[in-house]
């Protein structure tokens, strides 16, 4: 186990505490378990962890660089809509940075701080600047939104039912770090399936308004997602998967793009 995990969960014991909190956006209360500040250094820790192991793509490539020039456009985006709304606090420390690793897997992630990683095998589909925005505005919303600290409380809360959380935190690193990784796209469970496609509704809205704030018209987000509904074949009920149908996606893309269009200015980009 690194220092700083270690270093985390001796802070963590003395003041974890429940907490309520209100999502940017949409306004929702949520329940996060865990401070913030144990949550950046997990994510910097865990995020150098995982480009040892996947490297990211060298020497840099045309999409890489792409993906981190539209990685900046979004984060100043984001960083002007917090400032905008009184919330600059709750990015403070937030150390933005992008990275692309060779993988078929279509995927991306954001962790705490600004940790984004970028799979090579979404790149295809998102085919052009405003695709990216799409993606990069919807995972980096998931950060902003606290998606990982909430989703991280939910399954603790469960696996620490019997002994209580400060003590299972202590006794058992190992699988606190396994679920903070599973928070962030590497897994799910069963028990928080609701939830998850929750948040992927979430991080559709508020990724919505990142990417028209930094000039990229949110209408991209409807073809990316038509065209994402094309991989994979038959999928499982939405009853069954931690992402919600493609059908209701779209439509409450749709059905808000209307409040997105309003950071949206036209040749901004």
């Amino acid at each position: 186990m690194n220092k700083i995990f270690k270093n985390s969960i001796a802070i963590v014991l003395g003041i974890i505490i429940v907490s309520c909190a209100t999502v940017p956006i949409t306004g929702r209360k949520q329940l996060k378990l865990l401070p913030d500040n144990m949550m950046m250094e997990m994510g910097q820790s865990n995020y150098a962890t995982f480009l040892k192991a996947n490297p990211s793509v060298s020497p840099p490539t045309r999409q890489s660089a792409e993906v981190t020039s539209v990685g900046i456009r979004i984060s100043q985006a984001v960083e002007k809509y917090m400032k905008d709304n009184g919330l600059s606090k709750q990015i403070e420390g937030y150390k933005w940075e992008f990275n692309v690793v060779d993988s078929k897997e279509v995927n991306a992630w954001c962790m705490p701080g600004g940790k984004v990683v970028v799979y090579t095998g979404i790149l295809p589909l998102t085919k052009d600047d405003a695709g990216l925005a799409v993606v990069l505005g919807h995972e980096i919303a998931h950060a902003i939104a606290d998606h990982g600290n909430e989703r991280m409380s939910q399954e603790l809360a469960v696996q620490a039912a019997g002994i209580g959380l400060q003590l299972y935190i202590q006794q058992k690193p190992q699988q606190t770090q396994q679920i903070f990784m599973s928070a962030f796209g590497v897994g799910s469970q069963m028990g928080i399936l609701a939830y998850s496609r929750q948040h992927e509704l979430e991080a559709d809205k508020l990724g919505l308004v990142f990417m028209a704030m930094a000039g990229y018209d949110p209408d991209r987000a409807v073809s990316f997602w038509q065209e994402m509904a094309k991989v994979g074949g038959s999928k499982p009920p939405e009853l069954m998967s931690t992402h919600p149908s493609d059908e209701r996606r779209i439509a409450q893309i749709q059905s808000f793009m209307p409040e997105a269009k309003k950071y949206y200015v036209t040749g901004s980009h």
